[in-house]
């Protein structure tokens, strides 16, 4: 299984995706890995790990003298910086030399490079970012689109519902996935234009469809997919990353106030640990963008080493060997003959 990893994409590049591929490979020995990126910088990288006994024998250079950067006009980028290291990977994968690509540099140009390198799946007429929200039942919930489709239609939204349904199955192992919609109340009835048309839609559609689902029980663990549109969805990234944040900086003040908080923090410290986790996105690597035609994974700007090599181990190993692409057009073409 090949993969091609931008090596330079994201806040601790190359270090993070160079020691990430190197724990991939670790993990997996099937897995081939590409890192595209400044040769000099990914070997400087390489000699400095070698010493921690990793085997990097699964591990090649392809050299990209440029970088796409998080400033970097996104569509601009990808066609006037054709030496960049994502532009590079997207090329690898295009031209059939590795199965997926992955990176943790700017998304924008990430997804412009899928659309404009890749094109879409057959039958499938808007791509969506579908990352993994933390949910209280330590499972998480798949929520597509967080930005690549802003102004979805009804039908739009109904390919997200069957994407992420089979992504749900057949990557994160979910039993005939509990899907739904994201809307302002409970009842079928409620909603504009959109949810209302989207709701009839996804009730045809060959998905376990469970309604509507209001945001305040986005992290119950009652669904494993909710769709709506890139706008409300990137809203709600951002909210929950605010939130994420800022709750567990605050609760790290109040651990650390005094003697008897200290001593308090220290005595919950692996609960404390267990409780983070659920809420850690390096435990999944990354998002996938789907509806284009290859695997891509999008993994945070300021992804760790961890992160990479799960958005890996977890998210592309899965993606190939499930043949989830080809699950897509298949389980799309039976939401069009129910439309027919």
């Amino acid at each position: 299984m090949r993969v091609a990893l931008d090596a330079m994409g994201g806040d601790h590049a190359p270090k993070a995706p160079v020691k990430g591929a190197l724990l991939a490979v670790q993990e997996l020995q099937e897995i081939s890995i590409s890192l595209v990126g400044q040769k000099e910088l990914i070997e400087q990288e390489l000699s400095r790990i070698k010493s921690e006994d990793f085997d990097d024998d699964n591990i090649h250079i392809v050299d990209a003298r440029e970088i796409i950067s998080g400033e970097d006009n996104p569509t601009q980028a990808i066609r006037e910086k054709k030496d960049s290291s994502l532009v590079k990977a997207m090329n690898l994968l295009k031209d059939n030399q590795v199965e997926a690509v992955v990176s943790a540099g700017n998304t924008g140009a990430f997804m412009a490079g899928g659309l404009l390198k890749l094109g879409r799946l057959a039958n499938i007429k808007r791509p969506a970012l579908a990352p993994v929200f933390p949910a209280f039942d330590g499972n998480g919930t798949v929520v597509l689109d967080v930005g690549a489709t802003m102004d979805p239609k009804p039908e739009h939204l109904k390919d997200f519902a069957i994407m992420g349904s089979v992504y749900a199955e057949k990557v994160l192992g979910r039993e005939r996935p509990r899907v739904g919609l994201i809307n302002v109340g409970e009842e079928a009835g409620k909603g504009n234009q959109l949810t209302k048309e989207s709701y009839s839609l996804l009730e045809t559609a060959p998905i376990n469809f469970c309604g509507n689902v209001e945001a305040r029980e986005l992290l119950s663990g009652d669904f494993d997919v909710v769709v709506c549109e890139g706008f409300m969805g990137n809203v709600l990234l951002k909210f929950m990353e605010g939130i994420g944040k800022g709750l567990f900086g605050t609760m790290k003040d109040e651990f650390t106030a005094d003697f008897k908080s200290k001593l308090g923090a220290w005595m919950l410290k692996p609960r404390m640990k267990s409780l983070k986790s659920r809420f850690d996105y390096n435990e999944y690597g990354g998002a996938p963008f789907l509806g284009v035609n290859g695997i891509l994974v999008k993994s945070h700007g300021s992804s760790n080493e961890t992160a990479i090599k799960n958005a890996i181990v977890r998210q592309v190993y899965h993606f190939v060997n499930n043949e989830v692409l080809t699950a897509f057009s298949q389980e799309i073409e039976k939401g069009v003959e129910t439309d027919e």
